[in-house]
């Protein structure tokens, strides 16, 4: 591969993620870093993408009011439980862009705790603290914001169910998105009828807001494009200051060897990721972390730039006709956008 010699790999980056890291990232990702309500962009063919913007503006008002409590004699003030949004709807209608909305409208300018985190990171913060620990980290936030609500197992949904609950009862708020409905969540994964009572208090603690519309990232975009060759990338990677370059194999070894709360860690500075050799995975658990990277990948803009197959023939049939189908077409749809953000990366 020629000219490739000097460029970086993620193989060779071993990223540790301390506590102190882990609550320092409750932020929005960099992609959503600057936005609010003004400029989400409600299709004017699909009026449940303005009526979600008018519920959103309308929980962040409310989640402020339950924050302050209902003041009582002597100048104390009653704790009032929270409230909770789900913004539910398709790949590509907007739902982490409101999701961010509401981190930043919550508080206006003013310094109040909030918390912005996916559903991975959630899970991860309360492995790290301890459930408790957890619960008293986020007492006194005004909102917790949790994008990509999914349940993968069991474990899961009962620590989430719980933890939600305990937050809500102590006055914070909760807004989430998902492409799955609540009462629906685990559905296809596990036996969720076993877990019913984890997952009804779930879909008690939220108001549901449905967004139709269709996928924004592929609107007047090509199909797939045919994939350049190994030695093209490996060129076009040589020509790109801070990108790096890795097999296909190779990199899906490597996620295997850290926790997906890493994978931020894994690509910080990194302006755009080559990659070779992609082929079809039939592996489920290899799926999951390419699905969790693409995800980190895409929150933080980084192009991608693959040889080998197309990015749209990457997760087998079976795969996606199971019960994490929602997970990788959404993958799908994000790898496609960072393939066409690559175009034009190294020359291409």
């Amino acid at each position: 591969m020629s000219g490739a010699g000097d460029v970086a790999h993620l193989t060779d980056r071993h990223p540790s993620v301390t506590p102190e890291r882990l609550v320092a990232g409750l932020i929005p990702p960099p992609t959503f870093a600057s936005v609010e309500f003004d400029t989400y962009r409600p299709d004017p063919g699909e009026p449940t993408q303005a009526a979600a913007v008018t519920a959103c503006r309308e929980f962040c008002d409310l989640a402020v009011q339950r924050r302050a409590g209902k003041k009582k004699l002597f100048g104390k003030r009653e704790v009032l439980p929270g409230v909770g949004i789900y913004l539910d709807g398709g790949f590509g209608v907007g739902k982490t862009h409101l999701l961010a909305s509401i981190y930043y409208d919550i508080g206006g300018g003013s310094e109040v705790e909030k918390a912005f985190a996916t559903f991975g990171e959630l899970t991860q913060l309360a492995g790290v603290f301890g459930f408790q620990e957890c619960i008293e980290l986020l007492a006194e936030y005004v909102v917790v914001c949790i994008d990509e609500f999914e349940l993968d197992d069991p474990g899961n949904t009962t620590l989430i169910s719980r933890l939600l609950s305990a937050l809500v009862d102590r006055g914070v708020s909760i807004a989430a998105t998902s492409n799955t409905l609540p009462e629906q969540l685990g559905e296809g994964r596990f036996a969720a009828q076993d877990f019913l009572r984890e997952i009804n208090t779930l879909a008690g603690i939220f108001t549901t807001i449905r967004i139709e519309g269709p996928d924004y990232r592929h609107r007047d975009l090509p199909p797939a494009p045919e994939p350049p060759t190994d030695d093209e990338v490996g060129a076009r990677a040589a020509e790109v200051a801070g990108a790096t370059l890795d097999e296909f194999d190779a990199l899906c070894r490597h996620l295997a060897t850290m926790h997906p709360s890493r994978y931020p860690a894994l690509i910080e500075g990194v302006t755009a990721v080559f990659i070779t050799g992609v082929h079809r995975i039939d592996d489920q658990s290899v799926a999951l972390r390419l699905v969790s990277l693409t995800d980190r990948l895409y929150d933080a803009g980084i192009p991608v730039v693959a040889s080998g197959a197309k990015l749209d023939t990457v997760f087998s049939e079976e795969m996606l006709a199971g019960g994490f189908r929602k997970k990788y077409l959404r993958a799908t749809s994000r790898l496609l956008a960072l393939s066409h953000a690559g175009r034009g990366t190294g020359g291409g």
